[in-house]
């Protein structure tokens, strides 16, 4: 998940609250702190995590608590609400207008603009649009190359020459050749420049001038922090339609900072890049990201996923079967194949809410070589094993092993991965979960205990 240490340190913080006998005016002012803490070490500007959070607090001090809720659970919501605030309120989906729709996309060098070309055509086209996209990166040997080796597996036309030196003429003339093919959205990649702002904007003008983008988009370097500002607010003033994708969040320390900086221009951001595949790209939406990163879960974004992937891998299991630990290593197989083309298995499990931190990384640490062996081994399994896993003694491992290609210790992982995950969901208190969430209209705190 992106920002995944700052998650666990505002989710530790929450706990601390949630392990409290009595909450008084020194517990809450020591929550603060950690949350203080926690949004600092994330590189988020000082002033801003003071403003924060002396709202956090003196809120939990003053307000009066509402029919039903506990103190514990309103400090939560309030820690909830104030975070979302803070990063944006509201999401500001991308809107498609008309056909075709042009999008020109605009970055420094390196913040993975090209990448996150190929990330919104791929996201586009999942939602049942034509895509085309035109290569305007004259700088850059090889952009053009990069970006048909992003798109082409997925059949989305690149149009480009690299031997072309006017970025203006061939982002007109790739506008044009799509306009011609009726495509829904044409996607112009333009030329970074190295940490030089101006000739960026400059470049922006000339070719918005030439192709008349619907909108125009701004890629930005999580990993840069509260740099990030001076670029957000110089594109904001350069264009009064504009949006920001903010990408390299997955392993960024940083990160906090860069989110909350373009924040802080007013300029909005609506995409996030989350991992290096393809697929890792997210509509931002501040009240779902909080939602996961204080480990409350994404119970929609986990509903959009599934209907994502059902429209390749048929689900066969209900996922609450899955949760409540009644599963056997078919339905395992079925979940985990399905859970594959949705992304990481960490990554799903934190959209569950009361998962996010609690499970532990051995248990989720599914590479892909590691389910592609353990299919494998499942393969070489009967009917009877799949169905009921407790009939496999030592015998049946390893007539497994032999037909599986696989060794004796190889097959008990297996086994070990089920059980340990089995035991872990049936180790759940749902009807805590579901309480919480009927109290709090939906949002659900059982994460912490309470």
């Amino acid at each position: 998940m992106a920002l995944e240490n700052l998650g666990k340190a505002l989710n530790n913080a929450l706990k601390k609250l949630a392990r409290a006998r009595t909450v008084d005016e020194a517990v809450i002012k020591e929550v603060v702190r950690d949350i203080q803490r926690a949004l600092i070490m994330s590189d988020v500007n000082v002033r801003l995590v003071l403003e924060l959070t002396k709202k956090i607090e003196k809120r939990a001090l003053e307000e009066k608590l509402p029919p039903g809720i506990s103190r514990k659970e309103h400090i939560i919501k309030i820690v909830y609400e104030e975070l979302t605030n803070f990063l944006g309120k509201e999401a500001k989906p991308i809107e498609i207008r008309g056909k075709p729709t042009v999008l020109l996309m605009v970055g420094i060098q390196g913040s993975g603009k090209t990448t996150s070309v190929g990330k919104l055509a791929r996201y586009l086209q999942k939602r049942g649009y034509r895509v085309g996209l035109v290569c305007a990166d004259t700088w850059r040997p090889g952009a053009y190359h990069q970006l048909k080796q992003l798109a082409e597996p997925f059949g989305i036309e690149v149009f480009g020459n690299p031997e072309e030196k006017d970025a203006v003429k061939l982002a007109k003339e790739g506008v044009d050749y799509f306009r011609q093919k009726g495509v829904d959205v044409i996607i112009v990649d333009s030329a970074g420049r190295h940490k030089e702002e101006k000739g960026l904007i400059e470049e922006m003008k000339q070719i918005s001038s030439a192709i008349k983008p619907h909108e125009v988009i701004l890629v930005i370097d999580g990993t840069i922090g509260q740099q990030a500002y001076n670029q957000a607010l110089a594109f904001k003033e350069a264009t009064p339609i504009g949006s920001i994708i903010v990408t390299k969040l997955d392993g960024s320390a940083k990160g906090g900072g860069a989110l909350s900086a373009v924040v802080a221009t007013g300029a909005p951001i609506k995409f996030i890049g989350v991992g290096e595949k393809i697929d890792d790209l997210e509509p931002f939406d501040p009240k779902r990201f909080v939602s996961r990163l204080l480990g409350l879960g994404d119970i929609q974004g986990l509903l959009e996923k599934f209907e994502e992937a059902s429209k390749e891998v048929k689900i066969e299991q209900d996922i609450e079967k899955f949760i409540r630990g009644k599963f056997n290593l078919r339905d395992m197989y079925t979940q985990l194949e399905a859970m594959q083309k949705m992304g990481p298995l960490k990554q799903i499990l934190q959209m569950i809410p009361g998962l996010g931190y609690e499970l532990p990384d051995d248990m989720v640490r599914m590479s892909e070589e590691r389910l592609k062996k353990f299919k494998v081994i499942m393969d070489s399994m009967t009917k009877e094993e799949l169905e009921n896993p407790s009939i496999i003694n030592y015998s049946r491992i390893k007539r497994i092993a032999r037909g599986s290609g696989t060794s004796v210790r190889d097959v008990r992982e297996l086994l070990e991965q089920y059980n340990q995950m089995k035991k872990f969901f049936k180790s759940m208190n749902r009807r805590k979960l579901a309480k919480m969430a009927r109290k709090l209209g939906g949002m659900n705190f059982g994460g912490f205990g309470i």
